[in-house]
């Protein structure tokens, strides 16, 4: 990781430039809807931010990452839902993102969560031990897209629900897009 990379959680002053970041890193992503900066204003503007990160070089924010409840059909609480998880082009491929999921993960512990979800690339979130997790499902999302990291040893059964601001398709929240 770059050596001068500080992860902080966010302040008011980072708004702005977390859009930016989240713009930027998802812009050129194939498989984005392109709506994750509206998710993530949607998470502040319900005040469903559980945990809300960026990484910094020099000053400037070039990362960014969200986590917020979930909703388990089996009635488990205190899991969480990771994303989007955001870095400047520039910038990725040298651990930031890393940094901001490791942190993220261990302030979520000391929230006294159980458990983390997330839809993603099966190759990069495996190596935080996030894995496919049968009997834990959400709808129109592959499994082998589905992951799961439990924090007690206990994975719950059933249909995930992500926040509804993951709906988001513009101006929740933002008020200027």
């Amino acid at each position: 990781m770059h050596p001068k990379v500080v992860i902080r959680g966010e302040t008011a002053a980072d708004v702005d430039a977390i859009r930016e970041v989240t713009v930027s890193a998802f812009k050129t992503l194939e498989i984005s809807s392109h709506t994750e900066q509206f998710i993530v204003a949607a998470l502040r503007a319900a005040q469903a931010l559980a945990v809300s990160l960026v990484a910094e070089v020099d000053g400037r924010v070039v990362g960014h990452i969200a986590f917020s409840p979930v909703t388990l059909s089996d009635g488990t609480r205190n899991w969480y839902g990771l994303g989007p998880v955001s870095v400047l082009p520039e910038h990725q491929r040298q651990g930031i993102g890393k940094a901001l999921i490791e942190e993220g993960l261990s302030r979520l512990k000391g929230l006294k969560a159980r458990g983390v979800c997330l839809v993603g690339h099966p190759e990069y979130y495996k190596k935080f031990g996030f894995k496919n997790a049968p009997g834990l499902v959400h709808e129109g999302v592959p499994p082998e897209f589905f992951f799961a990291l439990s924090f007690d040893g206990q994975i719950p059964q059933g249909t995930v629900t992500f926040h509804e601001a993951f709906h988001a398709k513009g101006q929740e929240g933002a008020g200027n897009d």
